[in-house]
């Protein structure tokens, strides 16, 4: 999937689309990939002259794959974050890198969702952690 398709799937839009580009396992997994350009927001501040991308929106990252396995789910719906647990930070992302993320849906209640979810840069561990979220209608 492109940015696109996943615009029909996520809510999301420019500034915080945080995935470039999407696929689906087979496995039940969603893999998603974003290129730091350099230029985003929450760069700007953090830090000058030493850019880094936050912890949370490395969670974003990842929270953004994991609602790409709800696909028709998010029709009309927004997904909201409720929590993270045991998440860690394993590595810096900087301006130049591919955030490679991964996800899968470890379990459902009603409209509840948690997924477990990893990001790597050329194959190392950058974050991991529990994620859920709340679907809910617009």
């Amino acid at each position: 999937m492109n940015r696109e398709e996943l615009m029909r799937i996520l809510p999301h839009r420019e500034g915080m689309l945080l995935i470039d580009e999407a696929s689906l396992g087979e496995d039940g997994q969603a893999f998603g990939k974003y290129a730091v350009r350099g230029d985003e927001w929450f760069l700007q501040g953090h830090f000058p002259g030493n850019p880094v991308v936050p912890g949370v929106v490395l969670c974003e990252i990842m929270g953004q794959a994991c609602c790409l396995l709800l696909g028709a789910e998010l029709r009309g719906k927004t997904p909201y974050f409720t929590g993270m647990s045991a998440v860690r930070f394993r590595g810096m992302v900087r301006p130049g890198d591919v955030v490679e993320s991964s996800c899968v849906l470890s379990r459902q209640k009603g409209n509840f969702y948690w997924a477990k979810a990893r990001a790597e840069v050329r194959g190392k561990l950058v974050a991991q952690g529990e994620l859920s979220f709340a679907v809910l209608e617009n």
